[in-house]
């Protein structure tokens, strides 16, 4: 984002020669309704999805992500594509600069497998096949790295997505820009407090001004806002205290933050406008969709975003050891081959259980139960699937980790009624996938049920509660999305295991909407 600086500095020297008029822009609205503060992701989904992908776009629609930040550049034979680097050489098994290379030769690149094996055959799109994927979905925020304007116009207007981009270049482009499109595509501006505020909105006038968290003030936000203008502000890895930060910019009266965190992001903004939730939360295998299931990295991503629970699955080693593996063999999220049964734990906890999900995670480990336990902090629950591992072990790490009030333990009846003759106090969660079940599971003083999705209805939560049983459940699969959540929410389950925490926020943000006000 350091062209910005250059962006408006020039144009302020330039003076009227360079004039520009975008106040009172409308972008479209891919969430709606629309929050006060939407977010701009940097590099689309990036780490979960690789940068300037589809799949890293279309994760930003389906986790409600208003924007999708996307670089574009320029093909030898004068055709834009989404695509960061100068070069192809550390993202693709292609050599050489993307200026110098066809787009039929950058089609032929491998743009996944660098990666990670399971995106393998991704390729680079042009820029109109990226609006395509982003239409009506998430807005797109165009670095333009080298473009031609005129082309670039023709590109966005061929796709009728005026009102879903916004511009960033350098000045000449965005002046460019503003005359193919006869101002019809937004762009944006660099501003900062000891640029004349006058002159800036009359020469510059962008439909968008950025601002450093650092300068940003509620006064400049009003002075902006009053002459029609939005305002962004980038809030990176690069600035310590991340919420800090947030809460600053936000109170300040932002209507953008850019960000390389959007999910922790959303969850801090949520939380303080709505304060306690209607539903726990419960992340699948950990945070799951940003980091490689059942590792230390996506246990923390679940407990910075204040989930309620963190699900992770027990399995034993040959040699009677612990480690969190969900499937029986180590075959899909390791390098490695066999049942975790017929391996030592040595050998296991060797291996790498985020290389198959991301580069970024090549040296993250499979760890083992302590491992995982010992990240959980004094706040976050601990959803535990004993998979396979003895009651014993289980009560052992409960008392161990001082998770008296803050645990479930998933399993049958069978195996919860061993665990409650060991120690009352577990709160067993065997599954339900029939009322019929209910007498057996209340016999064994059960603290919850996991029940099916197709079980779940206001009667048969109701009956639940009545027997002082809570209910917990998940859609993973065709149910999990906004509009089952909501049907539940308002049912009155007690918590939701997901894959997707942003779509139970939003759901949630759309449940507390519809709440009378008092």
């Amino acid at each position: 984002m350091h062209c910005l600086f250059r962006l408006a500095f020039v144009l302020l020297l330039v003076g009227p020669s360079l004039t520009f008029a975008q106040p009172h822009f409308r972008f479209a609205e891919p969430v709606t309704p629309a929050r006060a503060v939407q977010v701009v992701a940097q590099q689309g989904a990036f780490p979960a999805a690789p940068e300037n992908s589809a799949a890293a776009v279309e994760s930003c629609g389906k986790d409600y992500c208003e924007w999708a930040e996307i670089h574009v550049r320029l093909t030898k034979d004068g055709h834009h594509v989404a695509f960061r680097d100068e070069t192809v050489d550390s993202t693709t098994d292609g050599h050489g600069r993307v200026a110098d290379l066809t787009l039929d030769e950058l089609k032929k690149l491998d743009a996944g497998a660098s990666f990670a094996a399971r995106f393998a055959g991704l390729r680079i799109l042009t820029l109109q096949q990226m609006l395509d994927v982003a239409k009506g979905k998430v807005n797109l925020f165009l670095n333009c790295q080298q473009i031609n304007p005129k082309s670039l116009v023709d590109d966005i207007t061929a796709m009728g997505m005026e009102n879903q981009v916004v511009v960033f270049a350098d000045p000449t482009v965005l002046s460019q820009v503003k005359s193919a499109s006869k101002d019809a595509i937004a762009r944006i501006a660099k501003y900062r407090p000891s640029m004349p505020f006058d002159a800036f909105v009359k020469e510059v006038s962008p439909a968008v001004v950025q601002i450093d968290a650092a300068e940003v003030t509620s006064e400049l936000c009003q002075k902006f806002h009053a002459v029609g203008m939005k305002v962004q502000t980038p809030v990176l890895q690069v600035v310590p205290s991340h919420p800090e930060i947030w809460g600053k910019v936000i109170d300040a009266g932002v209507d953008w933050v850019y960000s390389d965190d959007a999910l922790n992001l959303r969850f801090f903004d949520a939380r303080r406008r709505l304060g306690k939730f209607p539903v726990m939360i419960a992340c699948h295998r950990g945070a799951s969709r940003y980091a490689p299931e059942n590792t230390i990295p996506a246990i923390r991503e679940a407990a910075e975003i204040g989930a309620d629970f963190a699900e992770i699955d027990i399995r034993t080693t040959k040699d009677g050891r612990t480690v969190l593996v969900h499937d029986g063999t180590v075959n899909r999220t390791t390098s490695a081959k066999g049942a975790v049964r017929d391996l030592l734990y040595d050998d296991v906890v060797a291996l790498s259980a985020g290389a198959w999900f991301g580069k970024q995670f090549k040296e993250i480990r499979v760890p083992s139960f302590d491992e995982g336990l010992a990240v959980y902090g004094d706040k976050l629950g601990a959803y535990l699937d004993a998979k396979d591992v003895a009651p014993e072990i289980l009560v052992a790490a409960i008392q161990k980790y001082h998770l008296s009030d803050r645990h479930v333990v998933y399993k049958s009846v069978e195996y919860c009624s061993k665990l409650h003759k060991l120690d009352p106090t577990v709160r067993c969660m065997p599954s339900l996938s029939s009322l019929d079940e209910l007498d057996a599971i209340a016999a064994i003083k059960a603290y919850a049920v996991d029940a099916a999705w197709s079980v779940l209805s206001e009667e048969s939560i109701a009956e639940c509660h009545r027997r002082g049983i809570k209910v917990f459940s998940d859609a993973l699969g065709a149910n999990e999305n906004v509009e089952q959540y909501r049907k539940a929410i308002g049912w009155g389950i007690d918590c939701i295991q997901t894959d997707h925490p942003l779509r139970v926020l939003r759901a949630i943000e759309l449940v507390l909407a519809d709440q009378p006000k008092r």
